[in-house]
């Protein structure tokens, strides 16, 4: 069954704008919360335990409301593949924030949306670059080698591997997007989409887990339960659900121009809560990519670009 966009307001009000800059402030801090929980349960059996709980409570949401979950309509094999490609990008940054600080894995993971950008242009059609998009996807780029260049040219900053891990988390990221743009996905719920992508990987992840000899659970101190609840509850699933709200009641490419301010309250957050050194190069890193997000995430009418809010 084809679900039909439903859009009620053609701009941003004071409401949304601060229902999104929360949303925005959470995901950001969610990197650091991963880094956190990462000390006392081993980083993909931690993804497949939030995806886990996560599934039973949106689940339990959607069917309070009353969402067809269970129809066929097609899905399935999509639903699947973009499981899949969500479990990769969570065994990714789980990993790679094991191996590199939170500020810069932020930084790496919200390189999504330009990947997001390329695929579109190849696989969905009438989405394709823009001058403005290409100018956003540049600098990204630029972003990228300063950030990659500071970790390469310090050694006595180990991060190299972390930061790979999580820019390829970002590609799976930009991938599953395209994917579920592009096939019979789109035409469903989003709560239906977010539990194949939950269930998948709470299957797979703690597989992958036990097959790669992770310890498990080492610690359950307050700082990572607390750490964990963070990721679980108001992540994935008051984030999302209300990012889910959003998007049906206004414009999702209005929306989309303020994600740029997640890697910037990631950065805030992993040097407030973990002291991580900020850096000249980080910071340069941060402002060519989140100029670059917004770019990408402009609204062009009538041939022009306006302002998204």
């Amino acid at each position: 069954m084809r679900q039909r966009e439903h859009v009620t307001a053609r701009r941003i009000d004071a409401r949304a704008g601060l229902i999104v800059l929360a949303c925005c402030a959470a995901w950001g801090f969610n990197q650091v919360a991963i880094k956190v929980a990462n000390q006392g349960i081993s980083p993909m059996l931690q993804a497949g335990l939030r995806s886990a709980i996560a599934t039973v409570i949106v689940l339990a949401w959607a069917m309070r409301r009353g969402t067809p979950l269970f129809e066929r309509d097609g899905t399935l094999v999509a639903g699947i593949a973009a499981g899949l490609l969500f479990a990769l990008e969570f065994l990714l940054m789980y990993v790679g924030l094991d191996h590199t600080t939170a500020s810069r894995g932020v930084i790496f993971l919200y390189l999504a949306p330009f990947a997001v950008a390329l695929g579109a242009h190849v696989f969905i059609p009438g989405d394709r670059l823009t001058w403005t998009k290409t100018a956003g996807l540049l600098a990204a780029l630029a972003g990228l080698a300063v950030a990659m260049g500071e970790g390469v040219l310090a050694p006595e900053r180990p991060t190299l591997t972390g930061d790979l891990l999580t820019l390829a988390a970002a590609v799976a990221w930009g991938a599953t997007t395209v994917l579920v743009r592009a096939s019979a996905l789109r035409f469903v719920s989003t709560e239906k989409t977010l539990i194949y992508q939950l269930a998948v990987s709470a299957m797979v992840l703690p597989l992958a887990s036990t097959l790669m000899g992770e310890p498990g659970i080492v610690d359950l101190s307050p700082r990572v339960l607390t750490a964990f609840g963070y990721t679980v509850v108001i992540v994935a699933v008051v984030s999302y659900l209300a990012w889910f709200w959003l998007v049906r009641t206004y414009p999702p490419t209005r929306l989309a121009a303020f994600t740029f301010l997640s890697p910037v309250f990631g950065v805030m957050a992993g040097l407030a809560v973990l002291g991580e050194e900020p850096t000249v190069s980080l910071g340069v890193a941060l402002v060519l990519i989140a100029a670059g997000i917004w770019l990408v995430n402009r609204e062009p009418v009538n041939g022009r670009v306006v302002d998204s809010t």
